[in-house]
Formats: C-alpha cells, sequence, structure tokens
C-alpha cells in the first residue's frame, strides 16, 4: 500500500508560497500541489485551515502546517542535500526581521494608495532600512548563507522580488548593488523556473498534480 502524499495548496504568486516551494524544491519533498484561486478558495481547504490562506500543507498524519516557514523547516528537515538549515537562528533571525519588519512596510510601499497616512516614497524608505542592512551583509559574502543559499535566502528571495516589481526602474539603478546582484541570481537560476510554471487552478475531478 502506498504511502499517502501530502497535499499542497498554493498561489503561484504569492512569496509565501513561493518560498514553501523553494524549500520544497531544495528538499525534493514530493507533494500534490493544488494552485488555487485567492477568490475562490476551495473549501475542502478551508475545512482544514480556516484561515484561508496560501500555503497550507497538509501531512499524511493529517497535521496541517498553516505558515510558510513551518512548511519550510519541516520540508528541509526530512531531507536537506544543500545544508539550508546549517546556520539556524542566525537565518531564523533574518526571516523574522522580513516577516515582521520588511513585510509591514512592503505592503504600504506596494499598496499605498490603501495608506494615506504616508507616500509612496516615505514607505520605500521605511523599507529600504532593511536593504541596507542586506546590502552590509552581501557586501561581505555572496549569500545570506555565505558562499552557497542557506535558509534565510530561500525565505528572503520572493519578498526582495516583490520589492522589486513596485518600480523596477528606480530597483535596478538603485545604490543596492550587491542586493540586486543577490536577487539577480535568484530570478535567473534553474529553481525559479521550476517553481513558477503557470499551474491551472486546481478543480477535484482533476488529476494530481506532483510537485517538484
Amino acid at each position: 500500500m502506498s504511502t499517502p502524499i501530502p497535499i499542497f495548496y498554493s498561489f503561484r504568486r504569492c512569496p509565501y508560497a513561493m518560498r514553501a516551494r523553494l524549500a520544497l524544491h531544495f528538499a525534493q519533498c514530493t507533494v500534490e500541489l493544488r494552485e488555487i484561486l485567492l477568490k475562490h478558495k476551495p473549501q475542502v481547504m478551508l475545512e482544514v485551515s480556516p484561515k484561508g490562506t496560501v500555503p497550507v500543507l497538509v501531512l499524511d498524519s493529517g497535521e496541517v502546517l498553516e505558515e510558510s516557514l513551518d512548511i519550510m523547516l519541516w520540508a528541509l528537515a526530512q531531507h536537506d542535500p544543500h545544508a539550508m538549515l546549517r546556520h539556524g537562528d542566525s537565518a531564523l533571525a533574518w526571516v523574522q526581521r522580513n516577516d515582521e519588519e520588511f513585510k509591514f512596510h512592503l505592503d504600504r510601499y506596494k499598496y499605498f494608495e490603501r495608506y494615506p497616512a504616508g507616500t509612496q516614497q516615505q514607505y520605500r524608505i521605511q523599507a529600504e532600512v532593511f536593504l541596507i542592512d542586506l546590502e552590509a551583509v552581501l557586501q561581505q559574502q555572496t549569500y545570506l548563507g555565505g558562499n552557497t543559499p542557506d535558509l534565510a535566502d530561500l525565505a528572503l528571495w520572493p519578498f526582495i522580488r516583490q520589492f522589486a516589481g513596485v518600480d523596477p526602474s528606480w530597483f535596478w539603478q538603485s545604490e543596492y548593488v550587491q542586493v540586486r546582484a543577490w536577487l539577480q541570481v535568484f530570478l535567473e537560476a534553474q529553481a525559479f523556473v521550476e517553481i513558477m510554471p503557470k499551474w491551472k487552478p486546481w478543480q477535484a475531478a482533476d488529476e494530481a498534480v506532483l510537485f517538484p
């Protein structure tokens, strides 16, 4: 009798889902990928995760992982051939700053019309505090993880990509030379290509889509 495959609910452009897919890719943990539309979330997903956000991973044990970082840590705990978990707390500290600090300012920068208390430029300047710190580290080493990527690189890349996409002409001419180079490596990587196919939205009658 075959072992059930974990079910992974994802949305292609969501940076949280993107970093979870990156971890699953590098860990080579096979899941059944169910691409959803955020405006039409399937009831079966809401039954296992009522908060209705992606990513969600339903393990064969029935345990439900509802946070992207938990999914990343689970996947890499199964198989970590590239030692992505090698820096432990220091990598997690970067992820925490990204999720609690940078994402706050990123949302206001990207959706500034929703936050009339400040201007888009003001929100960008607030987000740049994080970029300044990234730049300082990346001036000393190729990745946050040193010579090769680690958990922090995987977790932050999708959010810096989102930041760059708000005003590409500004970002790609900005003073953050090493951050730009670091992001470009990710955008040109085969891993990025392999986590970004255009899946059609999942329907219950569809044949299972396996990832990676």
